[in-house]
């Protein structure tokens, strides 16, 4: 799930208009997500699915969402930009409120499917990241991620929304066992 791209003729309009369109753009088609896992879930329980079949199935459906969402992030760049990582985080936060809206009883733990998409997110998303240390950004921050997946994520990304730049390369000469990072 990439942020759509402006447009060239948005862009004319002037940044501001450009960014509430994309905004709105976003925001349906990560609704029409939500309405979907609504639909499914009025339908099972219409049709007196038992509960725990229901949490099985949203499970796996959060799982899957995980799976295509990670895999995405990790095997195409310009999925791992700031800007990105700002629109997956926020889409991801509607998931996290359908989870609640759709109670324990149905959802289950789904939302805990989606461990790998949300704290690589965090990961791109976070400030200051060239002050951060390889043992704060993988225990503390990517628990879950293995360092080649944090590495795949810190070498593709690029902050288009505040063109800083980001060089993470030395930290990883720790995965080599290299415990001289950096000097």
């Amino acid at each position: 799930m990439q942020a759509p791209r402006t447009s060239r003729a948005s862009l004319v309009k002037g940044r501001s208009q450009a960014n509430a369109v994309a905004q709105q753009a976003l925001a349906a088609h990560w609704q029409s997500i939500v309405k979907s896992l609504n639909n499914y879930l009025k339908m099972m329980a219409a049709n007196y699915v038992p509960p725990f079949l229901v949490r099985k199935v949203f499970t796996q459906i959060f799982s899957f969402m995980n799976m295509q969402l990670f895999n995405s992030l990790l095997l195409r760049r310009d999925w791992c930009s700031f800007s990105n990582g700002e629109y997956v985080k926020a889409s991801l936060a509607e998931s996290e409120q359908w989870c609640c809206s759709a109670t324990e009883e149905y959802a289950g733990s789904a939302w805990d499917e989606l461990k790998h998409i949300r704290q690589a997110v965090g990961f791109l998303v976070i400030h200051k990241k060239p002050q951060k240390t390889l043992n704060e950004i993988t225990n503390e921050r990517c628990p879950v991620l293995s360092i080649q997946q944090v590495y795949r994520i810190s070498t593709m990304y690029w902050d288009d929304k505040y063109s800083t730049q980001y060089v993470f390369r030395c930290y990883f000469k720790y995965a080599s066992y290299d415990e001289q990072c950096c000097k």
